[in-house]
């Protein structure tokens, strides 16, 4: 469930790749745990006999939909949930057996704000909302790892994909007192 190159483009590399955070699989975990004592409870609580050997299999059975539904479950939407920061642009994927992905480019994201609760503050994640121009609006990200020092990282990368794909005003200026002059224009990208 690694997230496929091929989407990224040519020149596009990957800065950040991020799944949301481990606390996302402690209610996994424990549905394990606790499904594994339900059985060895079982296996050595219940007499001999014909009716406890029914009795057993009823409980691992329900103990093996307990950790399929609330153990692997959790646990495949977490390991294909990417949050994938390129130096073009932001992916969200997400989605088990359906996919969805959302691509919203470094010059459409007008803002973005970091929020944690104080759960959140000692585990180390927290949720980052990117506004983007354009009709979603709105992203937000729910439990990114790390999450100021994402938001810090969108920010430079942001930053530096303005300053590459804008022109300074030197370079303006050079390119008005060339029309000033009657010169052609040049192409200003290095």
């Amino acid at each position: 469930m690694a997230f496929p190159e091929d989407v990224l483009t040519e020149d596009e590399h990957v800065v950040l790749h991020l799944h949301p955070h481990w606390k996302a699989l402690v209610r996994p975990v424990l549905v394990l745990v606790l499904a594994v004592a339900a059985v060895v409870a079982a296996w050595l609580l219940l007499p001999d006999g014909e009716a406890s050997t029914i009795a057993m299999y009823v409980v691992a059975g329900l103990a093996l939909l307990l950790v399929l539904w609330f153990g692997l479950w959790p646990f495949l939407v977490w390991r294909s949930t990417h949050y994938l920061f390129t130096n073009e642009r932001v992916l969200l994927q997400q989605g088990v057996l359906s996919r969805d992905r959302r691509d919203i480019p470094l010059t459409r994201i007008n803002d973005h704000a970091m929020s944690q609760r104080f759960v959140e503050r000692l585990v180390g994640c927290g949720t980052l909302t990117i506004e983007s121009a354009g009709e979603r609006g709105q992203s937000m990200l729910t439990d990114v790892p790390g999450v100021d020092r994402v938001q810090t990282k969108l920010y430079e990368l942001v930053e530096a994909h303005h300053d590459r794909h804008s022109l300074g005003d030197g370079e303006m200026r050079e390119i008005l007192a060339d029309m000033r002059e009657g010169k052609p224009l040049r192409d200003p990208t290095p």
